[in-house]
């Protein structure tokens, strides 16, 4: 598949099944997801894989997050974090990593790994493969964050859950003309 096909045909897959990426094809996914626009190359990404049975414990973590946030939740909440992992064969967290920079203002380095989970999501499609990307009350939990890895101003700037779609969602039909506008210059 051709790069403008696949960034105009990709749409979000919410009920995917085996197989989801691995070997060859997972290192050509993270290749793409670090050739994004970074400005002073401070590379400001961290990629955390959860597959197979590690997506139990970051069941556990979203449990822990839970449990913490609301001491009286009942057993179904928790069944409902335990399960999130397993939505997909294979999920990313995407890390921002960000850093102090005289030049490089955070939110640009956190606009750089957003950039690098859309190549993450674009190169999945372009190999037969598909996925959602999910943020929610978990990106933004100081226990997940910190049992993740991210630190100080770092941010989880999505959990991208890849497979195999098992059914294919409508595309919706969007008007180009309702998001672009061309600006005329004022006569002076």
């Amino acid at each position: 598949m051709d790069a403008l096909e696949a960034l105009t045909t990709r749409k979000s897959t919410a009920q995917l099944i085996d197989p989801a990426p691995e070997g060859q094809d997972l290192e050509k996914i993270f290749s793409a997801a670090i050739r994004v626009p970074d400005h002073g190359c401070l590379r400001p990404w961290q990629f955390v894989i959860f597959k197979d049975e590690a997506r139990a414990e970051l069941g556990q973590i979203f449990c822990g997050a839970l449990e913490l946030n609301d001491p009286n939740a009942s057993e179904a909440a928790f069944e409902k974090e335990l399960k999130k992992p397993y939505r997909a064969p294979l999920v990313i967290v995407v890390i921002a990593k960000v850093q102090d920079h005289p030049k490089v203002p955070i939110v640009e380095q956190v606009l750089s790994a957003g950039a690098a989970a859309q190549n993450i999501m674009i190169s999945a499609h372009a190999l037969g493969f598909a996925g959602i990307w999910r943020t929610g009350a978990p990106c933004y939990d100081d226990f997940v964050r910190e049992r993740l890895g991210a630190t100080g101003e770092d941010q989880i700037v999505g959990f991208l859950y890849l497979g195999t779609a098992k059914s294919f969602p409508p595309m919706p039909d969007v008007s180009i003309a309702d998001y672009v506008m061309e600006w005329k210059a004022a006569k002076i």
